[in-house]
């Protein structure tokens, strides 16, 4: 065998023996992510789940909502993939659950999350690169104190739109107020 050959097997067998020594801390982890999983997809024992709106959003948090959504939904692409790419299944409390089915309710959270990406998106969105008039169309100076007095208590749209941001979301009926003063929405 060549030298470098030889290096990677030692390297491959420290890995190893490295995986076996934290095996249980691993297990740990896996299990308290495929219960938060669970969780997501009503597979728990029903206190145990993340409540959804009406409109079926997972509704984690009051405040920025999407952003968890966002994650929830990432998190179970990503072992949708593993339990493919290794030919398993998910074990929760109400039965096994397969990949399709995660992919599924994925791409249910994402769809929630893209309604309206077309023609009908917020436009009163708290940001002041999208609420302040473009550089391009005022060379002047807008500091903060101008850009509050002029700009943010406008009930007209944004000047600017946020293209592929992400908002706070909907409340726990699904209600959404445009409103830029809502930020926390």
């Amino acid at each position: 065998m060549s030298p470098s050959v030889v290096l990677l097997e030692k390297e491959k067998h420290k890995q190893h023996a490295h995986i076996l020594k934290h095996a249980h801390i691993l297990k740990q982890y896996r299990s308290k992510a495929e219960y938060y999983l669970c969780s997501c997809l009503n597979k728990n024992n029903a206190s145990n789940n993340i409540e959804r709106t009406p409109g079926g959003l997972l509704y984690i948090r009051q405040w920025n909502n999407m952003q968890y959504v966002s994650t929830a939904a990432f998190l179970l692409t990503v072992y949708s993939g593993f339990l493919w790419d290794s030919n398993k299944h998910l074990d929760s409390p109400a039965g096994t659950v397969d990949h399709e089915e995660i992919l599924s309710f994925a791409k249910s959270q994402v769809d929630y999350i893209l309604v309206g990406y077309g023609s009908k998106y917020p436009t009163r969105v708290h940001h002041r690169g999208a609420s302040i008039v473009s550089y391009r169309e005022n060379k002047g100076f807008i500091g903060c104190t101008q850009g509050y007095d002029n700009w943010y208590s406008r009930q007209e749209p944004n000047p600017n739109v946020l293209v592929g941001a992400l908002v706070g979301g909907p409340d726990c009926q699904d209600n959404f107020m445009d409103q830029r003063e809502l930020y926390a929405d």
